[in-house]
């Protein structure tokens, strides 16, 4: 079987590297056809990941059509683009074994990626790779773990062999369901970390953002059919614990400019901006409680400021844990 990877971020630049580090051939597609062109031949991603080499069994091209030839397609695209992607190229993506490598919810249909992925390509295999995980420690061959969840188990193992490296340890499940969930809201919980380090309110408080934030998380995943277990996992509370605490966390990064006031560079995807908009709306349409992600969804579209988020959790009616 064979393997290409679209999207030459840092994550899909990341996973192709190591990937290619099995020693089987692996595709990275590139949509700008000059980055692909120059990270084909200086071996480097250098805007994405300075100083890591490219394997020699590593092509990148910007050709899709080409790229889409493997057998197993990674799709490392945001995830707000997941579906426009998906219509567009849809007729080559038919059949493939498709693994969703982005974490968020739609904003439009309040759709998982798999779901998305069976919606308009349904003879594909659906799965999604999602976890605590960094571009660059995944590039420089750090030890890493992650969860693949398929629906279809023969497909997921296949996967699972194909996919993990001698660093890059694979986790299987079947709850597509939860592992989406998981890498979702973990998220929005990060941005409202980041606000309430920058905004100087203290550890104490990341730590309670952080447990009544999982108690959310929990929550929606009940209410969406997932199970409590792979919330328990890589997908959720691993995927939590790494990026509410880490500056290489964008999610979290872009919390902290929030909460001291400063400008956060707008040529950075940050998935938890979208999907803390989208959760909300999840939320509501399930009548499921969720006030953390409200008021985070509030302070993103300037409905609240910080100062007033803080109180609006604060002030909310005691209750039993």
């Amino acid at each position: 079987m064979s393997v290409s990877v679209l999207g030459a971020g840092a994550f899909g630049t990341a996973l192709a590297i190591s990937i290619s580090r099995n020693g089987k051939p692996v595709t990275l597609w590139a949509r700008d056809s000059g980055a692909a062109a120059s990270m084909q031949d200086m071996r480097e991603n250098a805007r994405r990941l300075p100083g890591v080499r490219l394997p020699e069994n590593l092509l990148v091209i910007s050709d899709i059509q080409i790229a889409a030839n493997s057998d197993t397609l990674l799709l490392c695209v945001p995830m707000q683009q997941l579906s426009g992607f998906l219509v567009c190229h849809k007729d080559i993506l038919a059949n493939k074994s498709l693994v969703a490598c982005c974490k968020g919810v739609d904003l439009d249909s309040l759709s998982g990626a798999t779901s998305l992925i069976r919606h308009h390509v349904p003879s594909a295999t659906a799965a999604i790779l999602t976890g605590p995980s960094f571009a660059a420690d995944i590039a420089r061959g750090l030890p890493t773990a992650l969860t693949l969840a398929c629906n279809d188990e023969t497909a997921g193992k296949d996967l699972q062999h194909e996919i993990s490296t001698a660093n890059l340890r694979l986790y299987r499940t079947n709850d597509t369901i939860g592992a989406e969930l998981g890498g979702a809201l973990k998220n929005v919980v990060a941005i409202a970390c980041g606000i309430a380090i920058g905004a100087n309110l203290g550890e104490s408080a990341r730590a309670a953002i952080m447990t009544r934030g999982y108690a959310e998380m929990l929550r929606l995943a009940a209410t969406l059919g997932a199970r409590s277990e792979t919330l328990l996992g890589l997908s959720g509370l691993g995927d939590l614990a790494l990026t509410c605490t880490s500056a290489q966390s964008r999610n979290y990064a872009f919390g902290l400019s929030l909460g001291c006031g400063e400008a956060f560079d707008q040529n950075v995807t940050v998935e938890g901006v979208a999907t803390a908009k989208a959760v909300s709306n999840l939320a509501k349409k399930h009548k499921v409680e969720m006030p953390i992600a409200d008021v985070i969804a509030a302070v993103l579209d300037q409905k609240l400021t910080v100062e007033e988020a803080v109180k609006t959790l604060l002030s909310r009616p005691l209750k039993e844990e």
